[in-house]
């Protein structure tokens, strides 16, 4: 139910019906967020986790003058800060970027289930890891790609991570985020964004109108970007390659 989509079609992981039930158990509440709240504030010591059910979350760190750098963004059926179990205080906020509803869950809950099961200890392991390739990839992306090539990147990427929970076809989805979030995820500014995508939507490779991605060349819309998504550890790698199905 609650955790249905967490680690759904990931490589070499897969959660018995026996270990969702039992981190089903440990939800102690279901809050929604309207857009832009902070849940967490940095350096904030915590002792619950934050489960993901819907909307788009992010991490991020102000500047002394109060301005905003997100660094890492999260969809449904994710974890967005279980690395706060084994560090306990975050050198990061956490916040909303749409409405969003989230499970909240104990450490204390987490240890007891935990503590005498070591493959769900490294099933939950996989997870922050494959965080932390994200944050990789995040980095190559704004240090390696042109301003195209970085929305293109970032594109295929949600599409991919979408796809695996059911919230995308393999070509369409909704990602209701402004271009100002883009921007701030791409490195660039929302001008430069802007003709970004009207180069994608003149190039044939991808539109977005309002909250609607629709990607109309995938094999394209992936070259131009260099996405590989192997630092998805997806279960299948057709995420963007699919043929469009019938509407």
């Amino acid at each position: 139910m609650f955790m249905d989509r967490f680690l759904a079609n990931r490589r070499d992981v897969h959660l018995t019906s026996e270990e969702r039930a039992l981190l089903e158990g440990t939800i102690t509440e279901v809050r929604t967020f309207e857009p832009r709240a902070t849940i967490v504030d940095a350096g904030t010591e915590i002792t619950t986790s934050t489960f993901l059910l819907e909307g788009v979350m992010s991490r991020y760190i102000d500047d002394r003058k109060g301005l905003r750098q997100l660094v890492s963004i999260h969809v449904s059926g994710e974890f967005v800060d279980l690395h706060a179990y084994p560090m306990r205080e975050l050198d990061h906020a956490i916040g909303t970027l749409t409405a969003a509803t989230v499970a909240i869950v104990p450490h204390s809950a987490l240890r007891e289930i935990l503590a005498p099961r070591p493959e769900l200890t490294r099933k939950l392991w996989f997870s922050t890891l494959v965080d932390a390739a994200m944050h990789r990839a995040w980095l190559f992306r704004v240090g390696r790609l042109d301003a195209v090539g970085r929305v293109a990147h970032f594109l295929c990427e949600m599409n991919a991570r979408l796809h695996a929970v059911g919230l995308s076809n393999g070509r369409r989805f909704v990602l209701a985020l402004t271009q100002a979030d883009i921007a701030e995820i791409c490195g660039l500014t929302t001008v430069h964004t802007n003709r970004v995508f009207r180069q994608l939507r003149e190039s044939g490779l991808c539109q977005m109108r309002a909250s609607l991605v629709d990607i109309e060349d995938p094999a394209a819309l992936t070259k131009r970007g260099n996405f590989s998504p192997d630092y998805l550890y997806l279960a299948a790698c057709e995420t963007i390659n699919e043929e469009r199905p019938n509407e």
